[in-house]
């Protein structure tokens, strides 16, 4: 495979006008050339992504081998490979605050698990599965590891099912979780219906309580976190199962983290739920927010309900807004409900 990274065919270039005279000299010389050219292309290969790389450099990666194409929002991302990680939130219009530097450190903290020895990337799909259904093969669970055998978040990113926004909803939230010490997966569905992608997140769910001690994680007390159109997501698991979705007959989660979704189905059979959104939000009304929360907690669910004023629609992390460690009051919530 070839690697798209700037620079690389400069440096390769030149590299090569530098061994093309050593060659011609003795075999030893020669034989040393070679070795050292290879080791300037793997720590090439190697290397750390920035703010100035390009999106193509993510695909082109190493590190993330067949997979690459995943981490990006769209099926078909080729039109977008020019465009540098400065300016990823281009790639992802329905997300607002995409702060490039939280994008890149979530996927270099990928590479370094990948270099570590850590497997990051699941399929949930059979090959059969996708022979019969090729939309499948666009579907997979990156894996943020925390500690062995630590509780488990699965997150949903958003996009209108018209895109996965994993980059800015889905990896530096993992990120943040996994630092923590919990273990946590970013789900990549399809694309194109709701139906489907909470029928992925059910297979998704029934494959990690199938491999959960190959995985060393714990299912038990395992939360759902979603935001936007993966809000909804969430949402429909927590109303009617996992098995309404074909998965197994496996337990709701412990606790269900909701972000900005105009969404409004509720039962008393929700687990406790923690719902945000900022007042500004654009797509996702507060006030049919604030709704749900109440509806729920009248029907006998525990809510926690955190608004926040200027952090818009889509907002990650949160870094830079109002809404900046919100994360950090979702993870308590959660924690409250793990069984000691």
């Amino acid at each position: 495979m070839t690697v798209f990274l700037p620079g690389i065919s400069r440096l390769l270039l030149s590299g090569m006008l530098f061994a093309f005279p050593a060659m011609c000299n003795t075999g030893k010389i020669a034989d040393k050339t070679v070795i050292t050219n290879q080791v300037a292309q793997k720590e090439l290969q190697n290397r750390h992504l920035t703010v100035n790389s390009q999106v193509g450099d993510i695909v082109e990666h190493p590190a993330f081998g067949d997979f690459g194409p995943l981490l990006l929002p769209h099926n078909d991302n080729t039109r977008y490979y020019e465009v540098p990680l400065r300016q990823v939130g281009s790639l992802m219009p329905y997300h607002s605050h995409v702060n490039s530097k939280d994008v890149v450190e979530a996927l270099n903290f990928l590479i370094e698990e990948v270099e570590n020895g850590q497997t990051i990337f699941y399929d949930f799909y059979s090959e059969e599965a996708k022979r019969k259904d090729p939309k499948k093969r666009y579907t997979g669970l990156f894996y943020f590891r925390g500690n062995p055998g630590a509780p488990t978040a699965i997150l949903c990113p958003g996009g209108g099912f018209s895109y996965v926004g994993s980059l800015h909803e889905g990896f530096p939230l993992a990120m943040e979780l996994a630092r923590k010490g919990y273990n946590a997966l970013v789900i990549r569905y399809r694309i194109g219906s709701g139906q489907w992608a909470t029928e992925d997140l059910a297979a998704a769910l029934s494959f990690l309580f199938e491999n959960e001690k190959d995985l060393q994680l714990d299912t038990r007390d395992y939360s759902l976190w979603g935001g936007s159109a993966g809000a909804r997501m969430v949402g429909n698991i927590c109303m009617d199962g996992v098995a309404a979705y074909g998965g197994g007959s496996l337990p709701k989660p412990a606790t269900a983290v909701i972000a900005y979704t105009g969404q409004s189905s509720y039962s008393g059979d929700f687990p406790p739920t923690f719902i945000t959104v900022a007042a500004n939000d654009g797509i996702a009304n507060i006030h049919t927010m604030e709704l749900r929360a109440k509806n729920l907690r009248n029907a006998g669910v525990e809510v926690a309900y955190q608004p926040y004023e200027t952090a818009g629609h889509g907002f990650g992390l949160g870094t830079g807004t109002d809404a900046e460690g919100w994360l950090d009051a979702a993870l308590h919530f959660w924690e409250r409900h793990i069984t000691p």
